[in-house]
């Protein structure tokens, strides 16, 4: 035993170095979507690191209704079986959505407002897609449902604009360095909140 560090905290510094459990949440469920091919990317990029356990939720898979229940049907409640979970152990959140509409889907918000606790205290960070604006539109409106969840939302974004024009047939980037930069930039810190938020609730519960 190293007499130089003070008793009990060895389990702390064994949880500041575990891997962080991501949730990749894939936000579109459109017919003929592009988020496959930009999450296809991503999970590749995910998987060139040894700091994060990425964990996928495909909303296109995931078919909540749109009524609200805090008594949910059974059918309902199987549904939130497989996907509540996921969130509850993520120590992260990496959110993809596109642009509808000069905002996000209703897919991602619907995702959202079945849950509460599970978002709490924990970061959050965006890979967008869209036309002109690159979805950097429905991420500022994202920021600040969020924020009312008590999440933190790491500032710096991965966005393609004019997104079907910058892959090839393979799905890899036609011009990567950006991207690669860019992805790089956000996962860091993506990882710097995700340890140290987790840390901090290792020591005090967080207090909503």
């Amino acid at each position: 035993m190293d007499l130089t560090t003070a008793p009990g905290t060895e389990p702390a510094a064994a949880a500041s170095t575990a891997r962080l459990r991501l949730a990749v949440i894939i936000g579109s469920n459109r017919e003929g979507r592009f988020g496959p091919v930009v999450g296809k990317w991503l999970l590749a990029r995910l998987r060139e690191r040894d700091d994060f356990e990425a964990e996928l939720i495909d909303l296109a898979e995931t078919a909540l209704p749109t009524s609200l229940s805090y008594d949910p049907a059974p059918p309902v409640k199987a549904v939130l079986d497989t996907v509540t979970p996921k969130l509850a152990r993520a120590d992260a959140f990496l959110v993809l959505t596109p642009e509808y509409n000069h905002s996000f889907p209703a897919s991602i918000k619907n995702l959202i407002d079945w849950h509460y606790v599970q978002w709490q205290a924990k970061p959050v960070g965006f890979v967008s897609y869209g036309g002109m604006s690159g979805g950097l539109r429905a991420v500022e409106h994202l920021r600040q449902v969020f924020a009312e969840l008590h999440a933190v939302t790491v500032r710096d974004t991965v966005s393609f604009h004019h997104a079907r024009g910058l892959f090839e047939p393979d799905g890899e980037p036609r011009e990567p360095t950006e991207p690669e930069a860019a992805v790089k930039r956000l996962l860091d810190q993506l990882g710097w909140w995700g340890r140290t938020l987790r840390d901090a609730k290792e020591s005090r519960p967080y207090a909503a």
